[in-house]
């Protein structure tokens, strides 16, 4: 198999328009409902450990399912963690980078082999609908193949130095030591992966806390890592309370970095706590986070408005709005304001909301501390701007919020402003293209935006002023590719650290240059 980064593809998504693949996708569905309710184990160097407080994970459709009962690590197992995780470093430090890439190359194997059965679990753990969980293994894949070929290519890429009479210098990347893995809940299996693998092909140690929502899938990654032969101790996988566990191993003088990706409020309370000394400590500990954002598409005149439209309502609404680089903000000029909104009205009119079990465009918000922070934004909403559609709820049965469009949003209005995390969109008027960018950039925030025109130099213009790390011209602000679109944001947004780019896995390592004369 040729592993070089330049042969990198992206993996395909499955095509549903098939009807082969759909009922390939029910029977993997129906198979895992065999599965719920069991007991997960948390796993500390390589030995499973069954405790009695356990996360119940719950389907977001339907309330009263129970998907699995994932055991939990206290600050005793936590500890334990720890010392198997720097037990295992000193080993898999040692291990050549091909061959821990070539642990990689074999878990996308197993992920392609397993790929409904991975989707049919986020399909009743996350709420996520067919293409929105296949998408997702097809990304924790793409992280598999991109950060295996990125190693390979890292390790011959050191011997690229300018060379002088009497010297030999090559320039080396070696690993850090053991970090701490918190991904998020609304891209349990992509993000997990991405954090995960990336710090262990460059030869580092881990403890995997995952998201206390969504336990089961990171589980069935882990296996699969197991299943490849990964050794006991590269991966230690502990489920926990973040109050108990979090902020013991953020803190603690053996954690050597930490991979984060969740809420700004607790970004900057890991960043905070790691930049603290602990006695014993011999290294500043390394922060990468991904902390959300308060993302928005400019249209101007010129644009293509049902293209626009097509992109506010799948950036808005894809995925109920649960995705840090989701479109909540829409801002239009007032040349098309009108009939822009129009446009998009009756997009969000068409978008039927139900279980993704059954692949409705729309499904569930994650559960009951979310639901009711959407709910109390559209009450917040209602005040501040004006109430299009939706704002309301859907089915009893599980998490369910209809589309919500607002307009005539004032851009320092709290709907404007401050990250919703759901299906809810508000619009605001510009007097001109100059004007909805300075709206746009009026945020805390810098991750994703989309600007929609015709005119060369005002897409110029939007390029050099638009404060995002990404910034999509003429299509949606949301599905970044591995490889493709290297993604991370500016200001509380987080670190920028660029996911799915070569240059990510340096992150990971520390530079190391040796001289030999003679």
């Amino acid at each position: 198999m040729i592993t070089t980064i330049d042969t990198f593809k992206n993996e395909p998504n499955t095509d549903f328009s098939k009807r082969d693949n759909v009922e390939a996708l029910k029977s993997a569905i129906a198979a895992f409902k065999q599965e719920l309710g069991l007991q997960y184990p948390i796993i500390i160097g390589g030995k499973k450990i069954m405790t009695d407080r356990k996360i119940t994970s719950v389907n977001p459709a339907k309330k009263t399912e129970v998907v699995g009962y994932m055991s939990m690590a206290d600050d005793q197992k936590a500890s334990e963690a720890i010392a198997a995780a720097t037990e295992a470093f000193e080993s898999w430090k040692k291990v050549a980078p091909r061959e821990r890439a070539n642990y990689l190359f074999r878990a996308a194997q197993v992920m392609r082999e397993r790929r409904h059965e991975l989707s049919a679990v986020m399909i009743l753990e996350a709420g996520k609908n067919y293409e929105e969980a296949d998408a997702e293994v097809s990304e924790a894949i793409d992280f598999l193949e991109y950060y295996g070929r990125s190693m390979i290519k890292l390790e011959e890429d050191s011997h690229h130095l300018i060379q002088i009479p009497d010297e030999k210098n090559r320039l080396t990347y070696i690993p850090l030591g053991v970090g701490f893995i918190v991904p998020p809940w609304n891209f349990p299996l992509a993000i997990c992966v991405g954090l995960t693998v990336s710090a262990i092909v460059t030869g580092n140690t881990t403890l995997l806390k995952p998201a206390s929502l969504t336990p089961i899938i990171a589980y069935k990654f882990v296996e699969i890592m197991e299943a490849v032969g990964l050794p006991e101790g590269v991966i230690n996988f502990i489920p926990g309370n973040s109050s108990v566990i979090g902020d013991l191993i953020t803190g603690h003088p053996l954690t050597r970095f930490i991979s984060f990706t969740g809420s700004k409020e607790v970004g900057l309370h890991i960043n905070e706590l790691a930049a603290k000394t602990a006695e014993g400590q011999k290294w500043i500990k390394r922060v990468n986070a991904e902390m959300g954002g308060k993302d928005g598409i400019v249209v101007d005149e010129t644009a293509d408005l049902d293209a626009a439209a097509k992109s506010i309502v799948s950036s808005a609404f894809s995925f109920q709005g649960q995705k840090c680089s989701a479109g909540s903000r829409a801002i239009i000029v007032e040349d098309v304001y009108d009939e822009l909104i129009g446009k998009v009205v009756e997009l969000t009119k068409q978008l039927e909301v139900g279980n993704g079990e059954d692949d409705f465009p729309v499904g569930p918000v994650i559960d009951e501390k979310a639901y009711q922070t959407i709910v109390n934004y559209i009450e917040i909403g209602k005040k501040e701007a004006k109430l299009v559609i939706g704002g309301d709820s859907g089915s009893e049965e599980g998490y369910f919020i209809n589309p919500t469009i607002f307009i005539d949003a004032d851009p320092n209005s709290r709907i404007m402003q401050e990250e919703i995390f759901g299906p809810v969109l508000a619009i605001s008027k510009a007097k001109d293209y100059e004007e909805a960018i300075e709206i746009y950039n009026n945020t805390d925030y810098g991750l994703t935006g989309a600007f929609f025109s015709s005119v060369p130099h005002r897409i110029d213009y939007a390029v050099e002023t638009m404060h995002c790390g990404n910034l999509y011209v003429n299509r949606n602000c949301t599905g970044a590719l591995v490889g493709v679109h290297p993604f991370g944001g500016f200001n509380f947004s987080g670190t920028d650290s660029k996911s799915g780019s070569y240059d990510y896995l340096k992150l990971f390592s520390q530079a190391k240059l040796h001289t030999i004369k003679g």
